[in-house]
């Protein structure tokens, strides 16, 4: 399996995520959305970066289950209640984003949503990963 990330110098730097990904392998996952519900079924955490962490979490546990690990990700999809809280707290989510699945970026992008599943969720994550 191979993820090629691929940024091309004719478009703007990418920081924090890869303009393109270029994947072999034999398996596809698709993660569905991740909000910050714990295990009990309630969303935890006030602000932003809070449920980012428990997202970001639950998404890499749903991978981790799959046999698959943060590197191994293709493609994710943010869904974010407030964009412009997003793009504050931007430094701060990318910290949180290195922490949790490193350094290696997957093509990616910030939708704004006017209501998630869950009234109280401020973003959701979802994605897919390509596997051996």
């Amino acid at each position: 399996m191979s993820l090629d990330r691929v940024n091309s110098a004719e478009l703007s730097p990418a920081s924090g995520f890869s303009h393109a990904v270029v994947a072999t392998g034999s398996r596809l996952v698709f993660l569905a959305g991740q909000t910050a519900l714990d295990g009990d079924g309630k969303v935890v955490g006030a602000t932003l970066p809070e449920q980012f962490r428990t997202a970001l979490t639950n998404l890499l546990a749903a991978l981790d289950a799959a046999g698959g690990s943060p590197r191994d990700l293709a493609r994710v999809t943010v869904y974010a209640t407030d964009v412009g809280d997003y793009r504050d707290k931007a430094r701060e989510l990318g910290a949180i984003w290195r922490e949790l699945a490193g350094r290696d970026y997957p093509a990616m992008a910030v939708i704004g949503a006017v209501r998630l599943w869950d009234s109280q969720a401020l973003v959701e994550l979802d994605g897919f990963a390509v596997l051996d």
